[in-house]
């Protein structure tokens, strides 16, 4: 099978980074095609980010056929519109990443990079119906761009994080919240002493599972092919 791995971002060391992710943990009969759009925010940092980011996703869904789809921002960017445009699975790294905590845990908390970061995942938790799953939504206060740096101290930040994690939420489990820190699950886990959830590699295991199983995205319901219509200005090509 052909796994189409996004990142919405334009930073192409993040897109490596995540596509190795993705092939660390993918079938040996899987192939990963890791990508980013040309236009669009460096990172997605909040709602704005998020915004402009869309419409360079879906872009590459249509440009590129596969049997399912990665959307790999933690904030699972578009990932509704993205449904719209295909019937293969799609399937966001947070979305995956609590799914998959869930089944390892009781209670599980959230480190991800910014504070500003915090409504959109404590609303996604509420969307999926997991906010009771979940501890707490906690930020390293590290910015995206850091975890690309090996001179900063970013990963001691996320290593803190996880510790004030362990003593206050009492949370059984770490989901990590950027796929910018999927090269950082297996030491923190053996470190910690619990679970930590990368959501590339969850999202790997599951559009696999879904493919495997022969099931496609819904049309019956607000998941339906976009209506035919003009959109003027700079999207024109990215109408259907």
């Amino acid at each position: 099978m052909r796994l189409l791995v996004v990142n919405p971002n334009t930073t192409a060391s993040m897109t490596e980074k995540i596509g190795a992710a993705a092939r660390a943990v993918a079938g040996a009969s899987t192939e990963v095609l890791a990508v980013s759009p040309a236009d669009g925010p460096v990172s997605i940092e909040g709602y704005v980010d998020e915004a402009f980011s869309v419409p360079g996703l879906l872009a590459e869904i249509r440009k590129h056929p596969a049997d399912a789809y990665i959307v790999a921002c933690f904030d699972d960017t578009g990932l509704d519109a993205a449904r719209c445009v295909t019937d293969a699975p799609v399937i966001g790294i947070g979305e995956a990443a609590f799914h998959l905590a869930s089944l390892l845990a009781g209670k599980f908390s959230v480190v991800t990079t910014l504070s500003r970061s915090i409504p959109a995942i404590e609303h996604n938790l509420l969307k999926y119906g997991l906010d009771r799953r979940c501890a707490r939504v906690r930020a390293a206060e590290v910015p995206v761009l850091d975890l690309e740096d090996p001179e900063s101290d970013a990963a001691g930040r996320i290593a803190a994080e996880i510790e004030r994690a362990k003593a206050e939420d009492r949370c059984e489990a770490i989901v990590l919240g950027c796929a910018g820190m999927a090269d950082l699950a297996a030491a923190l886990s053996a470190r910690h002493g619990l679970p930590v959830v990368d959501g590339v590699a969850a999202a790997v295991k599951l559009a696999e599972s879904l493919v495997a199983l022969g099931l496609k995205t819904s049309k019956l319901g607000g998941y339906a092919a976009p209506r035919a219509k003009r959109y003027d200005g700079r999207f024109r090509d990215d109408a259907p």
